[in-house]
């Protein structure tokens, strides 16, 4: 288990260690434990696949996955082998590391120095620690302290339900308001409004707050944001002036993350879920509310058995909306099935085609459409025939009620307050009790299964119902037994008994949809690209 004995060598031990020497030649004979399962075990067979590809005995990590994730991030595959200079350069850098790491007092924390020298890799990248000097290194540990401290966290995400109301002298917040001036707030988009529902979203939730607090904010919206270096658009939006960033996409993540320790006196939030960094918060909706309140729609209005469901990426949180679907059409229909196909592999028209040759007309789409998009794939759920769709149902994202929230925590410096006393990474995680999900019904759907929806939806916004509760049943008979945690959820990488069909190896999915997994991707199919 990565820890070695001397045998009856007391004596000269004893000596070694008076005299601070730090090795002792000897002949090892190396045990290896039994593979059961367990933490300990994975983790010590994940460090000896390790050391077959890069030969380093001398790397340490506490977290199931590191190992794999620095391949990752030096540029390697997942079976390729280390090259003599590769060792060479990395051994120097980790050494260098390792002195001001210890240097700002990493032998008082749990975290090995693998881990440490992990976490600023995921900062600032790989080549910034080579043939840098011991001054220059210890720059970049002090900077990125914070998040080398997380790693101690045996649970390092401390996830936010719903926002906090914190009530303040309206007198005092009409002065420090004046006082400060107004709030510079940037929003930086990974494509446009015109070409992509998600960012237009994101764009009508900040017309949206520059309406509600009118002269106290001045908004800016930087688009298309990967088509160039986002690091330098997000240091753009620094240099213009603005203090408040929302980056609305998981793959503006590490240029968040890499901007908010370069500057930490601006607040950096991006739009993603289960992050463990202490510099940037992260902000996602509980959609698999209104999924499960839709889910429970289409199986009362089927006709059959089945109904369908079309997923885009197998990352945080997408996996519980496509469960909690399931599990609102079997309260309806306990025989109801769900036939899952995916847009990201193959596209969203042949995913369609594969549920209709199946006889199934129901089928629960994209959650967003873009403006003018008249695709027969449509969004929400519909009823398809042929080429064409009637809407049903859709759920709805209310950004700029999120927005709102976050912005006057902000302002009456709760939101500072929470960052301090948390010590962990902070996740918004919001949903229909906080206003930031709802869901739509057109007249389409008949008025005795729209008061179905209305009640449901009423129940989940007073935390009455609660789609994970009690016991679930996972395809291949894997049984989880009370509610579920929130962690639980957003980590889910299993499906419900009652869908057919399956999570995407990563080789399956398009570029977009590896490019996103890559950032957020759920454990099922992290493993997969790793091999």
């Amino acid at each position: 288990m990565n820890r070695y004995y001397v045998q009856e060598g007391n004596k000269r031990v004893s000596v070694l260690k008076f005299f601070d020497g730090d090795m002792v030649s000897a002949q090892v004979t190396q045990i290896l434990p039994e593979r059961n399962g367990t933490r300990e075990a994975e983790l010590y067979y994940e460090l000896l696949d390790f050391r077959r590809l890069s030969r380093l005995t001398f790397v340490e990590f506490s977290k199931p996955g590191s190992c794999l994730q620095l391949q990752n991030l030096m540029g390697k595959g997942p079976e390729e082998f280390w090259t003599e200079e590769e060792r060479r350069d990395f051994s120097a850098a980790y050494h260098s590391f390792r002195q001001a790491y210890e240097a700002h007092g990493g032998r008082q924390l749990s975290a090995t120095v693998g881990d440490a020298m992990l976490a600023v890799i995921r900062v600032y990248g790989y080549p910034a620690l080579l043939s840098k000097t011991p001054a220059e290194i210890s720059r970049l540990v002090s900077r990125a302290w914070e998040e080398i401290r997380l790693q101690q966290e045996e649970e390092p995400i401390d996830v936010k339900l719903a926002p906090e109301v914190k009530k303040q002298n309206l007198l005092a917040k009409m002065f420090t308001a004046k006082e400060r001036g107004p709030m510079r707030v940037a929003f930086i988009h990974d494509k446009t409004p015109a070409e992509s529902g998600w960012t237009n979203s994101h764009e009508q939730g900040r017309l949206y707050v520059q309406r509600v607090f009118g002269d106290a904010i001045r908004t800016a919206a930087y688009c298309n944001a990967m088509e160039s270096d986002p690091f330098e658009v997000i240091q753009q939006a620094i240099g213009d002036g603005n203090t408040i960033l929302f980056t609305t996409s998981p793959r503006l993540l590490p240029a968040s993350l890499r901007a908010a320790v370069e500057q930490p006196d601006v607040i950096i939030l991006n739009c993603s879920l289960n992050q463990s960094h202490r510099y940037i918060r992260t902000y996602y909706a509980r959609m698999y509310e209104a999924k499960f309140i839709i889910g429970a729609i289409a199986a009362s209005l089927a006709g059959t058995d089945s109904v369908g469901y079309l997923g885009d990426y197998p990352i945080f949180g997408q996996i519980a909306g496509i469960n909690a679907f399931a599990l609102g059409a079997q309260m309806v229909n306990p025989r109801a099935r769900v036939y899952l196909e995916w847009s990201t592999v193959g596209g969203a028209e042949e995913a369609i085609r594969r549920l209709a040759s199946q006889g199934i007309r129901l089928i629960s789409s994209r959650d967003l459409t873009r403006k003018g998009d008249h695709s027969w794939t449509g969004f929400g759920l519909s009823w398809m025939d042929g080429g064409t769709r009637e809407l049903l149902a859709a759920p709805v994202w209310k950004w700029g009620v999120y927005y709102e929230a976050i912005l006057r925590r902000i302002q009456d410096r709760s939101f500072q307050a929470e960052y301090e006393e948390s010590g962990k990474a902070l996740n918004y995680y919001w949903g229909m009790s906080a206003g930031v999900v709802a869901l739509h019904c057109t007249d389409k759907v008949p008025a005795s299964t729209r008061k179905l929806a209305e009640l449901l939806q009423n129940s989940i916004r007073a935390d009455l119902c609660y789609p994970f509760r009690g016991k679930l049943y996972a395809q291949g008979g894997k049984v989880l037994d009370g509610d579920l945690t929130p962690e639980q959820i957003i980590g889910m990488d299993w499906l419900s008994e009652n869908v057919v069909g399956s999570i995407p190896d990563y080789h399956e999915l398009n570029e977009m949809g590896k490019a996103t997994v890559e950032m957020v991707g759920v454990d099922a199919v992290s493993r997969d690209k790793q091999g």
